[in-house]
């Protein structure tokens, strides 16, 4: 099942972002979460900042892969006029690291007659009113643990020639990548009305017993018997092993898949990435593949009825002329 998420607060974001840009900005900043930055790059964006200079920051990156991080900023830093930066809350100094980057960006832009002009965007929960807090030395916004907490845009200056302005955390209309809705739902970038947990903590546990296991074994120690079950199995075994257990032993496996999706999001299980960037290119040609069928498949549909209803006015106008009934064929 595909997982899709957008609230019409995000429609309004989409619209202030075309109206923001019309208003003159120099660099996009894109914060993504740095354990899936492939699925939490908005291909909206691009877009509606109609090919500005951008810079990647990936975020959270003290709870992804550090090898895999490594991979990710080269994939961004070989795109034309893209840099790349890791980024999380230990960072020493990141609003001039941030600016650094930005100007490099921008080299044309800068002092009072020419300040720069910088959009932060980013996905549902992905850190960005933490880092803008960070950045601006105070609580400039509010923050919180779930998708949609920034509602209104915000311009705050972080340096006298340098203008950010902030954006609600915005989707995009339809999730065409189905391992990327999964990994956006396990992250916490998605709301919980419009995923089953269950299901997600399945897709999770699929991609980590084959990428991860040592992580898995590390956490809930089950032994290699355990790994010979199916997924369903697995996930029975870890919530026994974490007590969601119901009475007369059964297992609450939706308890146990809370219990995963928190594990996974909180770093517990230690530091993974949910993709690199040749699983996430294999995962888009897979997409694309799937809607080209779809759209052939309805160009068909519809070229079958338009037939049958060019049939059908040739036999009425037949009959028309010989003044019959036209009836029906078989």
């Amino acid at each position: 099942m595909a997982i899709q998420w957008f609230p019409g607060h995000m429609n309004s974001t989409r619209n202030a972002i075309k109206e923001r840009m019309k208003g003159g900005i120099d660099v996009v900043i894109e914060l993504l979460d740095a354990r899936l930055p492939g699925s939490s790059s908005n291909p909206l964006l691009r877009e509606l900042t109609e090919a500005k200079p951008s810079l990647k920051v990936l975020n959270k990156q003290d709870l992804a892969d550090p090898a895999r991080n490594a991979l990710w900023l080269a994939h961004f830093q070989a795109m034309p006029e893209t840099r790349a930066m890791v980024l999380d809350t230990s960072m020493v100094a990141p609003a001039k690291a941030l600016a650094a980057e930005c100007r490099a960006l921008a080299p044309n832009r800068g002092g009072m007659a020419k300040p720069l002009r910088v959009l932060i965007c980013g996905i549902p929960n992905v850190g960005k009113s933490t880092l803008i807090n960070t950045l601006m030395g105070k609580k400039s916004t509010k923050t919180g643990d779930e998708p949609g907490i920034t509602k209104v845009e915000q311009k705050l200056v972080l340096e006298n020639d340098f203008y950010l302005f902030d954006t609600p955390g915005m989707l995009w209309p339809r999730i065409s990548v189905a391992q990327s809705g999964y990994n956006l739902a396990a992250s916490g970038a998605i709301g919980r009305n419009a995923f089953s947990e269950e299901e997600v903590a399945l897709e999770l546990l699929t991609y980590l017993r084959h990428e991860y296991p040592a992580a898995i074994e590390g956490r809930y120690k089950l032994g290699a018997a355990a790994y010979e079950l199916d997924d369903e199995g697995l996930l029975t075994a870890i919530g026994r092993k974490r007590g969601a257990v119901m009475s007369g032993g059964r297992v609450n496996l939706q308890k146990a898949s809370e219990v995963l999706i928190y594990e996974f999001r909180q770093g517990i299980l230690g530091r993974i990435t949910l993709e690199t960037p040749e699983q996430f290119a294999q995962w888009c040609k897979a997409a694309e593949a799937s809607d080209a069928a779809r759209a052939q498949k309805l160009a068909d549909r519809k070229a079958r009825r338009k037939g049958v209803d060019s049939r059908a006015a040739d036999r009425a106008a037949r009959a028309a002329a010989a003044g019959e009934d036209p009836g029906t064929e078989d």
